[in-house]
Order: structure tokens, then sequence, then C-alpha cells
């Protein structure tokens, strides 16, 4: 039906109004907050400007091109690539786990449910400003365990190759309740004459869980691991306070760590808009390719 033959009766017409009258609170919302910021940093990404002066030089693609020629850029790509590449399978492994455990009838699971989501909600400032000291090289809790067991203690956040490592740990445990609730509703909407029918033919514990929970469970998978690409790909705040400047030799320094340091440290909005972009179009490539690859694996009852 085309939209004059649909306008030219009055009960579409009103219908029509109805919904935009309804919806318009969210659309200047929506334009105002998401659509006009966006087109103001796509035009921003081809200008010079440095936040104070009112003129915006227009320079076309010199800040692309800056930023693929630029070292420090480039490792911030590598870093959240290996951030992402070593955070999401841990948050998945270890959340199904703790899902499944939950998931049966023991004694205080309310209690166990509630330990486990409590990081979540708390501040990602707070929770980072804790880790701190259980890194600290010498006064950390970490560091006095594994005195306690007869191993050397670890510089942590202060060695290039443990700096990252040791950001994912605690981001893994950060978020880990969130993906356990989600896990945890998925398992108990599994149908449980599932089960009993694997059980009536003798499929032992790994059978059950290879061929009936893993692939029932595959539409939840595909929404965590979605959000977790996203989040992965938008960590900053534990960067910025475990480690202000980029860790040792800019070992956790990620893209939105470098897009905040070129915009609100060196004043180059154009080289931080430039930087997001790359960013957005990443994530959205990514996004797209794993909506396409994991869509076919994905199972419904």
């Amino acid at each position: 039906m085309g939209l004059k033959k649909y306008f030219s009766k009055k009960v579409n017409r009103n219908e029509f109004y109805t919904a935009l009258i309804c919806l318009f609170p969210s659309l200047v919302i929506g334009m105002t907050f998401v659509i006009i910021p966006i087109i103001m940093v796509i035009y921003l990404s081809f200008t010079k400007w440095d936040l104070i002066s009112e003129v915006k030089d227009f320079i076309g693609l010199a800040n692309y091109i800056y930023l693929f020629k630029n070292p420090k850029f480039l490792k911030s790509v590598l870093n959240t690539f290996y951030f992402a590449a070593v955070q999401i399978p841990l948050d998945l492994v270890f959340s199904l786990f703790f899902a499944f455990l939950l998931d049966k009838k023991i004694r205080g699971l309310r209690f166990f449910r509630a330990i486990y989501f409590a990081p979540v909600v708390t501040s990602m400032v707070a929770v980072s400003a804790i880790w701190l000291w259980f890194y600290d090289p010498q006064f950390g809790l970490f560091n006095y365990i594994l005195k306690q067991i007869g191993l050397s203690p670890l510089k942590w956040l202060y060695d290039p190759s443990l700096a990252m490592l040791s950001i994912v740990i605690m981001s893994v445990w950060k978020g880990l309740g969130y993906n356990i609730v989600i896990f945890l509703a998925g398992l108990q909407n599994i149908p449980e004459s599932y089960y009993e029918a694997a059980d009536i033919d003798g499929a032992n514990n790994w059978k059950k869980f290879k061929h009936i929970t893993l692939p029932l469970l595959s539409p939840v998978t595909y929404f965590v691991i979605l959000i977790s690409i996203i989040n992965s790909f938008k960590v900053f705040t534990q960067i910025s306070v475990m480690t202000p400047r980029g860790g040792p030799l800019y070992s956790t320094g990620v893209m939105v760590f470098y897009i905040y340091q070129q915009a609100f440290e060196g004043y180059k909005i154009g080289r931080a808009s430039a930087a997001a972009i790359i960013l957005f179009l990443g994530v959205l490539a990514i996004t797209f390719a794993q909506k396409r690859i994991g869509e076919k694996r994905v199972h419904y009852t």
C-alpha cells in the first residue's frame, strides 16, 4: 500500500497524527542527544578545532590520515581488541559456570545470587579504587597471598605484560553478576521435559549439557556476546582510575581512553572525533558480522 493511498483515509491520518504526538517527546530527545551529536562529530572529524576558539578549520581527511599513521592510536586499537578477546571468553565461561551452579536447589541460594550481583551495582570508580589496593606491589592483597604460598610478588599494573590482564580480571569480576542473571534466566526457561527425556535415554550430565543446555541457551548466549562486544569496546573508567596515563608503555591505553586524551587533555577535538568515528564503524562492523554469523547458530524452542 502506497503512502498516498494510506493517507487518503481519514482514519489512517488520525492514527498517524496520534502516533506522531505520542512519539514527539522521544523524537525530540533522540534528535537532541543522539542524531545531532552524531552529525556534529562527523563534521568535527574533518576539522581542526581546539574546543576554545570559534574558528573550525576544515582540513578534510587529515585527521584520519594522522590517526592511521600514529603509533599511539594503533596501539590503542590493538589494546582494545586484546581486552575484548580476553575478557569476553572469560566472562562467558565463568558467568555460565556460576549460573549453572546457582540454578541448583541449595541452601542460601538468594544470598549467593545477591553476592554475585552486588559488584554490578557498585560504582566502577569505587571498585577500581579498591582493586588498586589489591594490586599494590608492596601492600596489596594479591601479593600478600602470593608471598604466603611461597611465590614471588608481581608488579601487576606496573608491568607492561600484566597491566592489561590485571584490568581484564577486575572487569570480569565487576560485570560477572549481570551475565549470571541473564544466563540464569535462560537456564530456568529450558523445559524440564527435555532433561527427563534425556534421562530415559540414558544420557549423562555432559551429554545433557552439550546437546540440550547449550543449544537452548544459544539465544541468551548470542545476546550476551553482542552486549559484551559493545561494552568491551567502551571500556574507560577502570583504565582511567587504575592506570591514569594508560599504563606502562601505554599497555592499557584503549580507544576510548585515547579519544579522551585527545579531546580533553590535548584539545584536539578533530582528531578525537575522527577516532570516535573509527571506533563507531569498528563496533558496527564487528556487531554486524557477529549478527550474520551468530544468528545461524541460534536455536529457539
